[in-house]
């Protein structure tokens, strides 16, 4: 179930919420007073284990059409993390170091889960994406992104670019502050 929580950003080793829900309505009202998109689409698609980028790709295309036709994101993949990904440990790292990026980030979660942390102004929002949760972060939104462990998921990501997901780092130890996922 998707989940959002909302921490001050003061620098305490073990912040505690100030507000969490798992209501998708209460979610997406919160989000979108800070700038965030988030909405549930259905997963229609039970995608098999080892679907590569092309079968995801092609299993959503109606939903990746409905996008696209807005004109903002022509550039789309499909990223799938499992525990045996041979790269999971170097992809976590980097994903969980602070960031930004110079377009939006806009991912469609068909399968599992993953979290995203939204560093906004004094406030950290944790966003826990499963399976029907489409989110859209503004671009120059510092944030980072934790699939845990052993990560157990796939999405679709959207690019307004052809080089596709391009980070620019801020350098700030944030994230070690807050929960990760597992």
């Amino acid at each position: 179930m998707s989940h959002l929580q909302i921490f001050q950003a003061t620098g305490s080793q073990h912040p505690l919420p100030h507000f969490a829900s798992n209501d998708p309505a209460l979610i997406t009202a919160e989000l979108a007073e800070r700038g965030i998109g988030f909405e549930r689409w259905p997963a229609r698609v039970e995608l098999p284990a080892g679907a590569d980028a092309a079968a995801v790709l092609a299993a959503y295309a109606p939903e990746i059409e409905r996008v696209q036709s807005r004109g903002t994101y022509p550039t789309v993949d499909a990223i799938r993390m499992t525990p045996e990904h041979p790269d999971r440990e170097a992809l976590r790292q980097k994903f969980l170091a602070e960031h930004i990026h110079s377009e939006d980030e806009v991912r469609f979660f068909v399968e599992g889960q993953g979290l995203f942390c939204l560093h906004i102004g004094d406030e950290v929002l944790q966003v826990l994406c499963e399976a029907d949760d489409w989110i859209s972060v503004p671009a120059g939104t510092k944030h980072w992104f934790d699939m845990g462990s052993a990560p157990q998921f796939c999405a679709i990501r959207f690019f307004d670019n052809a080089d596709g997901w391009v980070a620019q780092f801020t350098g700030d130890g944030i994230a070690e502050q807050f929960p990760l996922l597992d």
